[in-house]
């Protein structure tokens, strides 16, 4: 009777699926100035201090706030710094821009920390298939992350990948 031989389950080959790295839109809260000005248009200081000390920032507990403005009014930036201090002590953390900005600056963080010497000398393979998008700049950041330890970055399954890069043999 003839065996057979899972390869690819002996080749080595670690798979790295990013949607672990990718926050969840639950985990993002916007704030958004824009009902804080007046006519949509002008920022008032003394209503603006006003409507953030009564202004509820429970909703932000725990979450990635990003902090932004949706119209095109000319805010100074004090005005987004004072709504920083209100957010920091509740939020998991604030980010100048959309929530889509947000999510992006959240994944670079998320992938800055993992651990390179996971995959030092390995051949690792960047999941590309999944129900969760992935944004480009995910990918785009995993490589260049862990290019410099890895013995080959693919893209793809195990058992069908694009190669993305293949560290030089040196001669010993």
């Amino acid at each position: 009777m003839e065996q057979f031989v899972n390869k690819v389950a002996e080749s080595g080959i670690i798979t790295l699926d990013l949607v672990s790295y990718i926050p969840g839109a639950e985990a993002i809260a916007a704030f958004d100035l824009k009902p804080f000005l007046f006519r949509e248009m002008i920022l008032k200081e003394k209503d603006y201090r006003e409507a953030l000390k009564v202004h509820d920032w429970s909703v932000y507990a725990g979450k990635h706030v990003a902090l932004f403005c949706s119209v095109d009014a000319i805010i100074p930036v004090w005005a987004y710094m004072l709504a920083g201090t209100y957010l920091e002590p509740v939020a998991a953390s604030v980010y100048y821009g959309t929530p889509a900005e947000t999510a992006t600056n959240l994944v670079y963080r998320n992938i800055a920390a993992i651990d390179k010497n996971e995959y030092a000398d390995k051949r690792v393979v960047i999941k590309g298939c999944g129900d969760t998008p992935i944004p480009d700049a995910a990918y785009v950041a995993i490589t260049q992350h862990l290019r410099p330890v890895v013995k080959s970055l693919m893209y793809g399954e195990p058992c069908s990948t694009v190669p993305i890069y293949k560290a030089a043999r040196v001669a010993g």
